[in-house]
């Protein structure tokens, strides 16, 4: 750490850094360098910060993963990019079938795959549109 000249350094230093949540001495849910997120919460752009930090790391785990993926258009990336936010990487992985139809390209197979789970009963709405995703390679209309 730097010296505590200016007032970053001088909070960091007398507040902690510090990745995860704790109590502090309040007893408040703290975060960061002293965030009460009890009491203040985040802002809109401290929550799409971190969730523009979130997709670039979900991208690379499955540009990581799956040879495929590199080679996806823009919007089937944005399908699987969702499943595995939504999953995480390893129950994603669970989808063997659909994952092999989508390195084969057969995406309505895939699409078809991938809504036939448990997953797709759960999240519903959000099923559909990744399956429309991955079968079409766009966005489904907000219209309907």
């Amino acid at each position: 750490m730097k010296n505590p000249d200016n007032i970053i350094d001088q909070l960091a230093l007398h507040e902690g850094v510090k990745r995860f949540p704790y109590k502090c001495t309040s007893g408040k849910l703290t975060i960061g360098v002293g965030r009460n997120i009890e009491d203040m919460g985040i802002s809109d752009d401290e929550i799409y910060y971190m969730l523009k930090n979130d997709i670039r790391r979900v991208d690379n785990e499955l540009n990581n993963a799956f040879r495929f993926y590199k080679n996806l258009d823009p919007v089937r990336k944005d399908a699987m990019i969702n499943m595995a936010f939504n999953l995480g990487l390893t129950r994603l992985r669970g989808f063997r079938l659909a994952l092999k139809l989508m390195e084969t390209q057969d995406y309505e197979e895939a699409s078809m795959e991938f809504l036939d789970s448990l997953w797709a009963s759960q999240v519903g709405q959000r099923a559909l549109d990744v399956a429309h995703m991955i079968k079409y390679g766009e966005y489904p209309n907000a219209d309907g």
